[in-house]
């Protein structure tokens, strides 16, 4: 059974997650109630009966049950793009320096792309933009491959910067699949009771990120195997089939109409001038009252999102110096390349905690989940400095990894709740894009204090990242807070 998008539907506005004393956001920050405009006309928003199901049963029903593998895999060649570059290029040209800056290249091409893609799957719905993105990621993954195989002796970075410009690209264009997908769950589970929208979403974003460390754990293990197997460009040539097939399959599915367009696009449509009753008050009292409140709105609106864009950095900068710091460790007594089995271990506890977020107690809320989750992980991560083993360095990996799913899950969620109105996929995907540039942040730290003082100091970034994962989560609670109580005063003596 799956929702009906054919019908008519009325225009509304609603939340993802409306119910405060779930979030512990919505009655925060004040703004949810416009991070969802009103659907485009032509769709049926009628979801599942509530408590019909479990937590995780009830989200084929939201959203059909071709939609989550669909989704899962159609990330896949995300999680390969990166190391798959590596290893091209550094097999073909033979120079580790231009291997690293190919990865490097599609590691600062992500970042700045998928913010921009993001901006036009609000502005322009998420199916074209998808589409285009699957195209041209697809012709600049072959003109990788090509550009490596022509310039196979490209030992300085003026010989490779056809390399360099097509990895780029092929980070810029990729899809962002994961993304995306949240603001789809976002828009199905708005609707129906308090109590059941958030648990809709809060099992989804869970899913999610669930999806996100599995492949990112899965994709790096298949690009060594197909290389190692078969040819370093046969990684790279998967991807690149995968993103041409799966990505568009994923971009015409039905739930991309659940998702309201920007209002910048719904604006020419008829009945989009919504009247605002106060506009017809005369007076200039009521007009400096009104450009006040929309100023402070939106100072306090862009404060709200920047704290968990910075919140994503600092966990990309966690998980790229840990990876940066178990390379420096697993060298020291083995060999660098268990360090992706090590790092797999913390991925996949931080999986399995992630699914546990749908059962949480809903009194148990976001900002006391994000300061929790953040102490936990600083306090953990202190633990990297102890083990002399790789045995021992599992155990503290697999301990370690438990708070940091759940984080994940909370600071997205976050995210989508403080989305001004119809920005939702540029919120989500700059999230990301916030996890890709401090990935890169922290192994470029993490990789200095590696060469010159070992891989105990490199395992101090970790902790601090985590030390300032918390003091964003406590800055946030009062930032949102007092826009709650702003917001309440403001509409108390608006007349």
């Amino acid at each position: 059974m799956t929702p009906s998008l054919s019908s008519p539907a009325t225009a509304a506005t609603s939340s993802a997650t409306p119910s405060s004393s779930v979030t512990g956001v919505s009655s925060v920050a004040g703004v949810t109630d416009t991070a969802h405009p009103a659907r485009r006309a032509g769709q049926d928003c009628s979801g599942p009966p509530a408590g019909r199901g479990g937590r995780y049963a009830r989200l084929p029903l939201l959203a059909g049950k071709g939609f989550i593998p669909l989704g899962l895999f159609a990330r896949l060649p995300l999680a390969m793009l990166t190391v798959g570059a590596l290893t091209l290029v550094t097999a073909v040209t033979g120079s580790y320096a231009v291997g690293g800056a190919a990865a490097g290249a599609v590691g600062i091409g992500s970042a700045l792309g998928a913010p921009v893609l993001g901006a036009w799957a609000d502005r322009l719905g998420q199916r074209p933009v998808l589409l285009f993105a699957a195209v041209l990621n697809t012709a600049a993954v072959v003109a990788l491959i090509l550009a490596a195989y022509l310039v196979p002796a490209a030992q300085d970075f003026s010989a490779a910067l056809p390399v360099l410009a097509a990895a780029f690209v092929a980070g810029a264009s990729c899809p962002q699949v994961g993304p995306l997908a949240r603001v789809r769950w976002m828009a199905l589970t708005a609707r129906g009771s308090k109590d059941g929208n958030a648990q809709d979403l809060d099992a989804a974003l869970s899913y999610e990120s669930t999806a996100d460390e599995v492949t990112f754990v899965l994709g790096p293990a298949l690009v060594g195997i197909l290389a190692s197997l078969v040819a370093p460009w046969l990684p790279l040539a998967v991807a690149a089939i995968l993103t041409l097939t799966l990505v568009p399959a994923f971009a015409v599915h039905r739930t991309h109409l659940a998702v309201p367009l920007s209002e910048r696009r719904r604006r020419g449509a008829p009945g989009a001038q919504s009247a605002d009753p106060r506009g017809a008050i005369p007076g200039t009292a009521h007009a400096d009252f009104a450009a006040g409140s929309r100023t402070g709105a939106r100072v306090r609106g862009v404060a709200s999102v920047a704290l968990p864009f910075l919140a994503m950095l600092c966990m990309g900068t966690f998980f790229g110096a840990t990876q940066t710091g178990l390379s420096s460790f697993s060298a020291g007594f083995a060999t660098a390349e268990i360090a992706g089995l090590l790092y797999a271990v913390m991925g996949l506890s931080s999986a399995a905690a992630a699914l546990s977020v749908a059962y949480w107690p809903k009194r148990f809320t976001f900002l006391a989940r994000w300061m929790l989750s953040a102490v936990l992980m600083a306090g953990l991560a202190v633990l990297l400095l102890l083990p002399e083993s790789a045995l021992s360095m599992v155990l503290v990996l697999l301990v370690l990894g438990l708070p940091v799913g759940p984080l994940m899950v909370t600071v997205f969620a976050i995210g989508g709740q403080v989305a001004p109105a119809g920005r939702l996929g540029t919120v989500m995907t700059a999230l990301a894009s916030g996890i890709v540039a401090g990935t890169a942040l922290g192994s470029s730290v993490a990789g200095q204090l590696a060469q010159h003082h070992g891989y105990s100091a490199a395992f101090l970034v970790p902790v601090c990242a985590a030390a300032a994962l918390f003091l964003l989560g406590a800055v946030a609670a009062v930032v949102l807070r007092h826009g709650k109580a702003r917001r309440q005063g403001d509409a108390a003596v608006s007349p």
